[in-house]
Formats: structure tokens, sequence, C-alpha cells
């Protein structure tokens, strides 16, 4: 099976890659498949906007497609960024930028009520127009500092207790295996699983 994923991410493409490796899959972006769509993400959720990618590519490629939307929620600030993660303060803002943000907004706030999350949701829209939409969630809490050379986005500031640790400091297998986008992927693969099993 062939599956587009509709993203431009690298380093998201090298995480599905990974964790959807040994299944008969081959996962390409959109612009090795040649696509070059502008899609307005306009949901009011992160699952909503993964289907309206996931379904734009799979109308515009006939190819079974793959999205996610996936974001950073912070308790302290009303579940921001949520899900303008990507576009928060400016669609083209470095998290170099982003990151002493929050943790500026977050300054004098107790680690009890740092709480945050990030959030994934993942589409899989085939071009029979049957749709698979799975969710998980990544608990940690905002820190008081960037640490870590590993991860990207907003994982430099994102501490996960479990851990001891910021995400950023994870080996990827380490954070593949408690990320939201890992377990996301995880519940995915086996719905794809299953799917190329019926078509055996």
């Amino acid at each position: 099976m062939k599956i587009i994923f509709a993203t431009g991410n690298k380093n998201k493409l090298r995480e599905i890659r990974e964790i959807l490796a040994g299944l008969d899959i081959e996962v390409v972006s959109m612009k090795e498949a040649g696509i070059d769509l502008d899609i307005v993400e306009d949901g009011q959720t992160f699952a909503e906007n993964a289907l309206i990618k996931a379904r734009a590519v799979c109308k515009a490629s006939g190819e079974v497609t793959m999205a996610d939307d996936s974001g950073l929620v912070v308790d302290a600030l009303g579940g921001e960024p949520g899900i303008y993660s990507a576009r928060w303060m400016g669609e083209d803002t470095p998290y170099t930028v982003k990151n002493p943000a929050i943790i500026e907004r977050l300054s004098g706030v107790p680690d009890e009520q740092r709480s945050a999350r990030f959030v994934c949701s993942i589409a899989c829209v085939y071009p029979d127009g049957t749709e698979d939409v799975t969710e998980a969630t990544y608990e940690g809490r905002i820190g008081y500092e960037a640490k870590g050379e590993n991860g990207f986005g907003y994982d430099p500031i994102f501490y996960v207790p479990e851990k001891g640790k910021y995400s950023a400091e994870l080996s990827p297998e380490e954070k593949n295996a408690i990320s939201h986008r890992g377990k996301a992927l995880r519940a995915m693969r086996e719905k794809l699983a299953e799917r190329l099993k019926s078509q055996a």
C-alpha cells in the first residue's frame, strides 16, 4: 500500500516512517507525490484539521492519504497555543522565539499549575471514502528553560516528569514510545494492519 503523508515536515515524516516500518506500506510526502496544495485548516479541533488535510490530498491524488494535526495545550494559558501551535505568534515565527515567550508568560506560575500536553490526531482517508481517526496525548509540564538538542518545535520546553528529562533530551526511540504522535500512529498502524490483512 502506498500512503501519501500530508506534511512538508521532514521530522514528522521520519517519525512516521520509523513507526510504520515493518508494514507493507510505502510512505511518501506530498512533495514526493508531486502534490502542491494550499490547504486552509479551519477546523475547531485537531481531528477536524487532520481530516481536512487528508481529504484534500486524497481527493487531489486518488491515493490513500494520512495527515496529522498536533499541538501543545498549556492549561495555565487557557489551552494556548492549541490548534494554532504551528502558526502561534505568526506563521514564520521560529520556536527559538515561541518557546521563551511561553516560559515568560508562565513566569511566577508554580510547578503544579504548569501542566501541559501535546495532542496528536491522525486521519487516514481512503479513495473509497472511508476514514479512520486516532488521537493520543503526551502529558508533562512547561519547564523553566529550554533544554536538549533532540526533538523539534516545543520539545525543548516540555518537561516529562516520568523521565526526569525534557522532551528534547529524549532519544528518538524513547520519545516515540511515549509521545502523542507515537501513540496515535501505533493505533493507526493497527488499523492499517487490519486493512492490509483484509485485502490479502
